[in-house]
């Protein structure tokens, strides 16, 4: 057994019969280290592994001890490693963080771990004190997603394409998206640290509408014997020319910089700005910075990034720009195709057969622009104004290249050129075949009770249909059921023509007797008799939506699944007399990386011979993940408008999985999944045959929202009674 697992062990067990950090007393630094390595010295005989943890730790009291072992075990629960990791840098995290810092320092630690492996994990662990820094920086700093929106918009009125905002480890664009820190503490009020954030993302801004990326830094830097150099000095270059930029088209912003500059930097480095100030020129362009960064070589050092300036990475342009530029030019010769053909249309031209039409795109003067000029398509010499999508498509290509080349204003028409490629369809039975894909797939957290936190993305699902066996299963079953389906029937047709008697009404058919007393005794004491003394019958309209989740686990597997598919066929046949909206869905799969939901009927779907043969079609599958798939079909009734909805579980068990989701774990990830559910107007309601079931579905359903069946054989009528009760 490696030492990480011994870890996992003590800390998990700490030997139930001697006394714990939660019994009131906190151990000493002898006991606790006595604790680590009677388990460590079995295996590295060492008395070092665990020492310094273990004194670091017996400095703190007994909570901060119980809080530890508790956070050891939790992790270790989930990888031993992280475990081995959270012990050691507990005791560091403890004297930076109150207990609510170093919690939110773990779980931040663990949704590393969940997103990207060990390492991210470990590397999260290990950096507790940056953390701790960045969260003492929240009393005065500022979060990216509370300025996230205002930002975006902000930039949106500035010019050019429409940019996303993320946070980042490092402050670049790829020329879409923006990334900025996700909290920005440097100034003391949060006022300020606006101003930073939106400074950071000008310069940004002005990156791709200044032109810094017409330039193919990724192919210029790869011939270069110290690219990483060049390309910081062509950064810092860029930066004057980008800034003289603003001060000319922005200047009240360029203000708001230089004023964020002189309080973060300093003094501007004169002797740099005046040997470059040819770049500060109207008519300098990003080629200008690239020459005079490659004639600077290793000549003096460049100045330090100022306050705004991100980094430059041309790896992550160049793939976001390829795509961009071949779908800028495909949707430009789309738009104009369109466009000549809205002209001839409205008989504006008559071309030749098989002319091209011939779109020219010249500058023109323009005083409202800073370049002195605007760009003006034409048709055969004559202005046209194309929609705003094709202008839109011109203002990218100009952003990209600077200019719009000839073959881009060619029409889109019949030829070589294929205008679309059809997305490659893929097949939800072959994607587990061989190594795993998650290509197409669909993620949802998992609720860990451990940790008190939601597992991101954890769980891997995927909508499959289930295969159809035509027999004659449906046809046996309804003779088999005839007398009972009978009986279903006129029972669910009572229910469609239920009147509901609504009392003390204005006009009605007879006199409600309790109102006309109240009415009578209130004259009697001088006060006015209420018009309120008679009773009606309204129609009641059903207006319900109900989800079937069927249990397509292996232990269904016999009468079981028999009895189940039985159900659904009576069901089906009574629903379709009642006309309530329904669908049916089973669920089964194997670990979080193949939790599958089996289409059986959607809502939308009418009960028809294909219906019927995916009922026949139901086969038990592997295990019973039941908190993805409650989450899953949660999220599918949510878009059903229905005044009532309703989410049945037909199951013969607890949840289980083959790794991990066993017992309490899945058991509690099945109780948050469905307060999920409540919580969006969604009730949910089980019916099983496991005689054990009240042992814990009354702590994941409530004590009334369950019902257990003793004889398999009396499913099919208990389903159509139990729906029968819940929608009266």
């Amino acid at each position: 057994m490696p030492l990480i697992g011994a870890l996992r062990y003590v800390t998990l067990d700490l030997m139930p019969d001697r006394p714990t950090p939660h019994s009131g007393s906190p151990l000493s630094a002898e006991e606790l280290e006595e604790r680590l390595e009677e388990h460590v010295d079995a295996v590295l005989s060492s008395r070092r592994t665990a020492a310094g943890p273990a004194r670091q730790l017996a400095a703190f009291d007994a909570e901060h001890q119980g809080f530890v072992l508790h956070w050891v075990g939790a992790m270790a629960a989930t990888h031993a490693e992280m475990g081995l990791q959270f012990a050691t840098h507990a005791p560091q995290a403890l004297a930076h963080m109150d207990l609510e810092g170093v919690e939110a320092w773990a779980i931040q630690a663990m949704d590393a771990f969940d997103r990207a492996g060990l390492r991210s994990g470990i590397a999260a662990l290990q950096q507790v004190e940056a953390y701790a820094r960045v969260r003492a920086q929240r009393a005065s700093g500022l979060p990216l997603e509370e300025v996230a929106g205002v930002l975006e918009h902000f930039l949106h009125g500035l010019d050019g394409r429409t940019l996303r905002l993320e946070a980042g480890t490092q402050t670049y664009t790829d020329t879409e998206t923006l990334y900025l820190p996700a909290l920005l503490g440097r100034l003391g009020a949060r006022e300020a640290n606006f101003r930073l954030y939106k400074a950071i993302a000008v310069h940004l801004w002005a990156q791709t509408w200044y032109g810094t990326w017409r330039l193919d830094l990724q192919g210029l830097a790869d011939g270069l014997a110290n690219p990483a150099r060049v390309l910081h000095r062509y950064n810092a270059l860029e930066t004057l020319r980008l800034d003289a930029c603003i001060a000319r088209d922005l200047p009240g912003l360029h203000r708001d910089m230089r004023a964020l500059r002189r309080e973060l930097d300093g003094p501007d480095p004169a002797p740099w700005i005046a040997a470059h100030a040819g770049l500060q020129a109207p008519g300098a362009t990003a080629h200008d910075s690239w020459s005079a960064a490659l004639t600077l070589g290793e000549a003096g050092p460049a100045p330090p990034a100022c306050c705004y300036q991100g980094v430059l990475i041309p790896e992550a342009v160049t793939k976001v720009s390829s795509a961009r530029r071949h779908r800028d030019r495909h949707t430009l010769r789309t738009g104009l195709a369109k466009l000549r053909q809205g002209l001839e249309g409205a008989g504006q031209r008559d071309p030749g057969e098989g002319e091209p039409a011939p779109f020219r795109l010249p500058r023109v003067p323009s005083q409202h622009r800073g370049e002195g000029f605007r760009y003006q398509l034409e048709l055969e010499g004559r202005p046209v104004d194309p929609p705003p999508e094709v202008r839109g498509t011109m203002a990218s290509i100009l952003q990209d290249l600077g200019e719009i080349p000839p073959d881009y204003l060619t029409a889109a028409g019949p030829g070589p050129y294929t205008p679309h490629t059809p997305p490659v369809q893929t097949d939800p039975d072959q994607v587990w075949k061989g190594t795993y894909h998650e290509h197409g797939a669909l993620f949802y957290d998992e609720w860990d009770h451990t940790r008190r936190h939601y597992r991101k993305d954890w769980c891997v699902l995927r909508e499959r249909d289930v295969h159809p066996r035509h027999d004659d299963f449906v046809a046996r079953t309804l003779r088999k059921h005839r007398g009972l389906l009978g009986t279903l029937r006129r029972s669910f047709e009572a229910l469609r023509s239920e009147d509901r008697l609504l009392k003390r009404q204005p006009h009605g058919e007879d006199v409600d007797i309790d109102a006309l007393v109240e009415a009578y005794a209130d004259t009697r004491s001088g006060r006015e008799m209420s018009e309120r003394v008679f009773t009606k019958r309204h129609k009641l309209e059903r207006d319900i939506a109900v989800m079937f989740m069927v249990d397509m686990s292996g232990s269904t597997k016999g009468w079981i699944n028999e009895a189940e598919r039985e159900a659904l066929v009576l069901l089906c046949e009574v629903l379709e007399t009642l006309g309530d909206r329904y669908a049916i869905y089973g669920f089964s799969g194997m670990t979080r990386k193949r939790c599958e939901l089996f289409r059986i009927k959607r809502f939308d779907e009418p009960y028809h011979e294909a219906v019927r043969a995916r009922i026949s079609g139901i086969l038990p599958q592997d295990y019973t993940r039941m908190g993805v798939a409650i989450r899953h079909l949660s999220l599918l009734l949510q878009g059903i408008k229905a005044r009532t909805k309703l989410l049945v579980t037909l199951s013969d068990g607890k949840p289980d999985d083959y790794t991990g989701y066993r017992g309490q774990y899945g058991i509690e990830d099945t109780r948050q999944a469905l307060f999920e559910a409540r919580r969006e107007g969604i009730h949910p309601f089980c019916i099983t045959i496991d005689e054990q079931a009240g042992g814990y579905l009354p702590h994941m359903y409530g004590a009334v929202n369950y019902v257990v069946i003793d004889d398999v054989r009396r499913l099919p009528l208990k389903v159509a009674d139990v729906y029968r009760r819940l929608t009266r």
